[in-house]
């Protein structure tokens, strides 16, 4: 448990550092044309190979320069960027994207039109597109009060562990709900501080959180965390609960997770979000002190906490 939360510490240490926005292209060896695919990645995003599926019904993509010639594509069909043009002399919108679905399927499409209805087709970026959005978040928060009231009527009839409130001796499914409260918090900052580096990500994402912008990092990092302490609170659970218990107790977990995600989302748009996840992090430091005052033995033999010394309660050993 305290490694866990040393790596807290060293990811809220890190984001005082520098935020690098622009790629260092003079710290790598490449060659010239890497550099200029590196160069229009930055700047929109994506780049010629990148491959895309069509979310919208259809769509016509321009022959230009010819005149009244279209191609027509379908939904789910799946293209490749091959070239990016600016043309000033267009109100609309300067930038267009070619497109090809095969040899003799291509053409032409405002960016604006390109980015709303073209998806890539990594899976991550289809998780992206299929998690986002205000109607998700409408559904988590149905979810989230549907769950609490399933658990208040059921806490009124026969009293049993929850979360923070009536919790299980074990501090990971409280570690779960800070380290998703802070992959919130990181999630809307990048939105609010940094969009472009969410769209760079969104067409290019990967699970490293290593040599990406340091905010996109701490946002990977805490995912990772998320899937460690889910681990750890699960398995902590049926060590400590058996039969329904188990299943009211998970459920409250998930309720939480998601209404810590859903208030940190909302309050840090408002920018009051820090303030709530330092008060956070505050008890959850409180609470791991008290519990090492509870608890300041260890059994030799099979490691639990214990009280005081004497008769381990869960190998008997003796520990004096």
């Amino acid at each position: 448990m305290r490694r866990l939360l040393y790596i807290l510490i060293g990811l809220f240490t890190l984001a005082s550092c520098h935020y690098e926005r622009s790629p260092l292209l003079d710290k790598e060896d490449l060659d010239q044309q890497t550099r200029d695919s590196l160069v229009m990645l930055y700047e929109r995003h994506y780049a010629p190979g990148t491959n895309l599926e069509l979310e919208s019904d259809s769509l016509n993509l321009a022959c230009l320069p010819l005149q009244n010639c279209t191609n027509m594509i379908y939904k789910g069909e799946r293209v490749v960027v091959a070239e990016i043009r600016k043309d000033t002399a267009d109100v609309v919108d300067s930038i267009w994207v070619k497109l090809a679905h095969s040899d003799g399927v291509q053409g032409w499409v405002h960016e604006q039109d390109f980015k709303s209805q073209f998806v890539p087709v990594d899976s991550i970026s289809q998780a992206i597109y299929v998690f986002s959005g205000t109607n998700k978040a409408a559904f988590a928060f149905m979810l989230t009060i549907f769950i609490a009231f399933f658990l208040i009527r059921n806490y009124q009839r026969e009293p049993f562990k929850l979360v923070w409130f009536n919790d299980i001796e074990s501090l990971y499914p409280l570690f779960l709900c800070l380290v998703v409260s802070c992959s919130a918090s990181l999630y809307e900052s990048m939105q609010l501080f940094a969009p472009d580096t969410w769209e760079t990500y969104y067409y290019n994402p990967t699970f490293s959180p290593f040599k990406v912008p340091l905010l996109l990092g701490l946002f990977l990092g805490s995912l990772w965390l998320i899937i460690i302490a889910s681990i750890a609170a699960v398995s902590e659970t049926f060590r400590h609960l058996s039969g329904w218990s188990v299943l009211y107790y998970l459920v409250g977990l998930i309720a939480a997770c998601l209404f810590c995600y859903l208030f940190f989302m909302l309050t840090t748009h408002l920018y009051i979000g820090y303030f709530f996840l330092f008060l956070f992090f505050l008890a959850f430091l409180r609470r791991l002190w008290l519990r090492s005052l509870r608890y300041p033995y260890r059994c030799g033999q099979c490691g639990q906490k214990l009280r005081q010394k004497g008769i381990c309660p869960h190998c008997g050993a003796l520990n004096q």
